[in-house]
């Protein structure tokens, strides 16, 4: 289950990333908080628009991003891109250590670290491939899940208990100082074990041509298409979440807090039940698609913080099975040459819809009830769900089997 710890260069990795996003965590309760209950009235369209400002620059330069992670030293740009995020944290945190925040300060340091994060994310995943050999690479793609939902478990409990005891403002600080975890691993790294892509030599099309690469792959076309309906309209944890705490059942930050720590024993275990995987399967990935749909759809109508709590479990379950399972098709089926240009499209379809998703079920929550915009948000993933498995079954015959193409790209045969 853990073979890919056994390389030293990705224990390192590993360990410097925990730390770094426990406090990414605590930054996205905390900027939630600060949004949804100091500088607005539980206004949930203001709440929608801050995420949605996050990772709007994903869907505008995601293509763009990838093309730099083909084109460039992964290391070296992963090094400045934490960096910079490490500056956006500290300085929202001591705007409202200072008192001195006030919403479009947020709105425009949410838009720099989603500038930040669309450089970062492509490079980050592509870089896996270069830590570990391909015998390993399902692997760790699935630990890496283990490790953000591991974060996701303790993050969110720290953010609520810090937030309750001194406010956001630290929360923001400490999330800031984390980041120095992960570079430090990334300095110290031993360069002579890597594996190195072969950069992409720069060439007129070359964002035009990994558009083109995913058009070739009806496989592909189908996991970003169902990536993108549930991304958007259902992954909008960091928002439903804080205003089902706050208007279905009425409790403060600490209590907030502890919603994400116990989705995370889903998401963590989903991680766990990944790595024991030697290669992806449709069937998990479609699955987990309709099961995230199901249970999220019964916890919008829990009529209580503790039932709803529990049905955290199986939604956190499911969603990072269907991520982790369309993470791992994506990087182990894709040449290396395309592998940071496919994978910043991956990010952008199924990140990248929240500047939509997100004010427009803040939207709706405010209109008609956070029960009602989550259910919808749940609803569509589940449609869009089983119209995925309709159209895996008319394809699948005459396809490539995707072992067959993970092998073929992998030498393994």
């Amino acid at each position: 289950m853990f073979r890919a710890l056994e390389i030293p260069n990705y224990r390192n990795w590993v360990a410097g990333a925990l730390v770094s996003n426990i406090g990414t965590w605590m930054q996205r309760v905390a900027q939630d908080w600060l949004v949804l209950t100091v500088l607005t009235d539980n206004d949930g369209t203001a709440t929608g628009i801050t995420t949605g400002l996050q990772f709007l620059p994903i869907l505008l330069l995601g293509p763009y991003a990838g093309l730099v992670a083909d084109r460039f030293n992964k290391r070296r740009l992963l090094i400045m891109t934490q960096a910079f995020m490490g500056l956006c944290a500290i300085v929202l945190g001591l705007l409202v250590v200072t008192e001195t925040a006030a919403l479009w300060h947020v709105y425009i340091l949410a838009t720099l670290l989603g500038i930040g994060s669309a450089f970062d994310a492509p490079a980050r995943q592509a870089f896996v491939s270069e830590i570990v050999p391909g015998t390993h690479l399902a692997n760790a793609v699935a630990l890496n899940s283990a490790n953000f939902n591991l974060a996701r478990l303790a993050g969110p409990g720290v953010a609520g208990a810090v937030i309750a005891a001194f406010g956001t403002g630290p929360a923001f600080l400490v999330n800031g100082a984390s980041f120095l975890a992960v570079i430090s691993s990334l300095v110290f790294m031993r360069k002579g074990q890597l594996h190195p892509a072969k950069p992409v030599k720069r060439e007129r099309g070359q964002v035009r041509e990994g558009f083109r690469y995913v058009k070739g792959r009806r496989d592909l076309l189908l996991i970003f298409g169902l990536a993108f309906v549930i991304g958007t309209f259902g992954l909008n944890f960091q928002m439903t979440n804080a205003m089902m705490a706050t208007e279905a059942f009425g409790v403060g930050a600490g209590e907030f807090g502890i919603l994400g720590s116990i989705m995370a024993v889903g998401t963590f275990g989903g991680a766990l039940l990944a790595a024991r995987r030697s290669s992806p399967r449709w069937r998990y990935l479609i699955g987990g698609g309709i099961a995230f749909g199901i249970s999220a759809l019964a916890s919008a109508w829990m009529p209580n913080y503790v039932l709803f709590g529990i049905m955290l479990v199986p939604v956190g379950l499911a969603s990072l099975t269907f991520l982790n399972s369309c993470n791992t098709m994506v990087q182990t089926s894709v040449p290396a040459q395309y592998r940071a240009r496919v994978l910043a499209l991956y990010l952008m379809v199924v990140m990248g819809g929240t500047p939509i998703g997100s004010p427009l079920i803040g939207w709706l929550a405010e209109e008609l009830g956070v029960r009602v915009a989550v259910s919808i948000g749940a609803g569509l993933s589940l449609a869009a769900s089983i119209a995925a498995l309709v159209a895996w079954q008319k394809f699948r015959h005459d396809a490539v089997p995707l072992r067959a193409q993970i092998r073929e790209m992998l030498n393994l045969r």
